[in-house]
Protein backbone atom coordinates (compact mmCIF):
# COMPACT_ATOMS: atom_id res chain seq x y z
CA UNK A 1 0.00 0.00 0.00
CA UNK A 2 1.31 3.43 -0.88
CA UNK A 3 2.03 5.88 1.89
CA UNK A 4 -0.60 8.27 0.51
CA UNK A 5 -3.32 5.60 0.78
CA UNK A 6 -2.35 4.73 4.35
CA UNK A 7 -2.56 8.36 5.39
CA UNK A 8 -5.81 9.15 3.62
CA UNK A 9 -8.76 9.98 5.81
CA UNK A 10 -12.19 8.52 5.11
CA UNK A 11 -13.97 11.79 5.78
CA UNK A 12 -17.41 10.40 4.92
CA UNK A 13 -17.01 7.70 7.57
CA UNK A 14 -15.76 10.22 10.14
CA UNK A 15 -18.61 12.63 9.34
CA UNK A 16 -21.15 9.83 9.72
CA UNK A 17 -19.58 8.78 13.03
CA UNK A 18 -19.88 12.32 14.43
CA UNK A 19 -23.49 12.61 13.24
CA UNK A 20 -24.53 9.19 14.58
CA UNK A 21 -22.97 9.72 18.00
CA UNK A 22 -24.56 13.18 18.09
CA UNK A 23 -27.95 11.51 17.60
CA UNK A 24 -27.18 9.06 20.43
CA UNK A 25 -26.23 11.93 22.72
CA UNK A 26 -29.39 13.83 21.76
CA UNK A 27 -31.49 10.79 22.77
CA UNK A 28 -29.61 10.59 26.05
CA UNK A 29 -30.17 14.32 26.59
CA UNK A 30 -33.92 13.72 26.33
CA UNK A 31 -33.76 10.72 28.67
CA UNK A 32 -31.88 12.79 31.24
CA UNK A 33 -34.45 15.57 30.89
CA UNK A 34 -37.28 13.08 31.44
CA UNK A 35 -35.53 11.78 34.56
CA UNK A 36 -35.20 15.39 35.82
CA UNK A 37 -31.43 15.41 35.58
CA UNK A 38 -31.57 18.82 33.97
CA UNK A 39 -27.97 20.01 34.24
CA UNK A 40 -26.65 16.75 32.73
CA UNK A 41 -29.31 16.93 30.06
CA UNK A 42 -27.98 20.32 28.96
CA UNK A 43 -24.41 19.04 29.13
CA UNK A 44 -25.32 16.27 26.66
CA UNK A 45 -27.14 18.86 24.56
CA UNK A 46 -23.85 20.70 24.24
CA UNK A 47 -22.08 17.50 23.24
CA UNK A 48 -24.72 16.67 20.61
CA UNK A 49 -24.36 20.10 18.96
CA UNK A 50 -20.56 19.93 19.17
CA UNK A 51 -20.50 16.59 17.36
CA UNK A 52 -22.76 17.85 14.56
CA UNK A 53 -20.54 20.89 14.09
CA UNK A 54 -17.54 18.58 13.93
CA UNK A 55 -19.33 16.46 11.32
CA UNK A 56 -19.92 19.63 9.32
CA UNK A 57 -16.29 20.69 9.70
CA UNK A 58 -15.12 17.30 8.38
CA UNK A 59 -17.50 17.56 5.43
CA UNK A 60 -16.42 21.09 4.54
CA UNK A 61 -12.65 20.70 5.08
CA UNK A 62 -12.01 17.00 4.35
CA UNK A 63 -9.94 16.61 7.50
CA UNK A 64 -10.39 15.86 11.18
CA UNK A 65 -12.19 18.46 13.26
CA UNK A 66 -10.10 20.34 15.81
CA UNK A 67 -10.25 19.03 19.40
CA UNK A 68 -12.09 22.05 20.80
CA UNK A 69 -15.40 22.40 22.61
CA UNK A 70 -16.31 26.03 21.94
CA UNK A 71 -19.36 25.81 19.70
CA UNK A 72 -19.13 29.34 18.34
CA UNK A 73 -15.48 28.77 17.42
CA UNK A 74 -16.33 25.48 15.69
CA UNK A 75 -19.05 27.22 13.66
CA UNK A 76 -16.59 29.99 12.84
CA UNK A 77 -14.02 27.44 11.64
CA UNK A 78 -16.70 25.89 9.42
CA UNK A 79 -16.99 29.32 7.74
CA UNK A 80 -20.77 29.16 7.68
CA UNK A 81 -23.10 32.12 7.78
CA UNK A 82 -24.19 32.24 11.40
CA UNK A 83 -27.31 34.20 12.36
CA UNK A 84 -26.64 36.43 15.40
CA UNK A 85 -29.27 34.65 17.47
CA UNK A 86 -27.62 31.27 16.80
CA UNK A 87 -24.21 32.72 17.66
CA UNK A 88 -25.59 33.81 21.04
CA UNK A 89 -27.15 30.39 21.59
CA UNK A 90 -23.87 28.64 20.79
CA UNK A 91 -22.07 30.77 23.38
CA UNK A 92 -24.63 29.92 26.06
CA UNK A 93 -24.72 26.22 25.17
CA UNK A 94 -20.90 26.13 25.34
CA UNK A 95 -21.19 27.26 28.96
CA UNK A 96 -23.22 24.12 29.75
CA UNK A 97 -20.06 22.10 29.10
CA UNK A 98 -18.13 23.98 31.76
CA UNK A 99 -20.95 24.55 34.24
CA UNK A 100 -21.97 20.90 34.45
CA UNK A 101 -18.42 19.60 34.87
CA UNK A 102 -16.56 21.82 37.30
CA UNK A 103 -17.39 21.87 40.99
CA UNK A 104 -17.09 25.63 41.42
CA UNK A 105 -19.90 26.13 38.87
CA UNK A 106 -21.97 22.99 39.44
CA UNK A 107 -24.20 24.15 42.32
CA UNK A 108 -25.05 27.46 40.68
CA UNK A 109 -25.76 25.75 37.37
CA UNK A 110 -27.84 23.06 39.10
CA UNK A 111 -30.03 25.78 40.63
CA UNK A 112 -30.37 27.54 37.27
CA UNK A 113 -31.51 24.36 35.50
CA UNK A 114 -35.20 24.35 36.29
CA UNK A 115 -37.55 22.30 34.15
CA UNK A 116 -38.63 25.44 32.27
CA UNK A 117 -35.08 26.70 31.68
CA UNK A 118 -33.92 23.28 30.50
CA UNK A 119 -36.93 22.78 28.23
CA UNK A 120 -36.34 26.18 26.65
CA UNK A 121 -32.69 25.34 25.91
CA UNK A 122 -33.52 21.86 24.67
CA UNK A 123 -35.84 23.46 22.12
CA UNK A 124 -32.99 25.74 20.98
CA UNK A 125 -30.59 22.81 20.81
CA UNK A 126 -33.11 20.93 18.68
CA UNK A 127 -33.46 23.93 16.34
CA UNK A 128 -29.68 24.31 16.02
CA UNK A 129 -29.27 20.61 15.30
CA UNK A 130 -31.91 20.74 12.57
CA UNK A 131 -30.20 23.81 11.05
CA UNK A 132 -26.76 22.17 11.09
CA UNK A 133 -28.18 18.99 9.57
CA UNK A 134 -29.42 20.98 6.55
CA UNK A 135 -25.74 21.63 5.76
CA UNK A 136 -24.63 18.02 6.14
Amino acid sequence: MENKERNSVDTEKIKEHWAATSDDDFKTMNQLYNSQSYQWSLFLGHISVEKLLKALYVKLHNKHAPPIHNLYRLAELCKIELPEEYADWLDTITSFNINARYDDYKREFYNLCTQEYTESWINRIKELREWIRTML
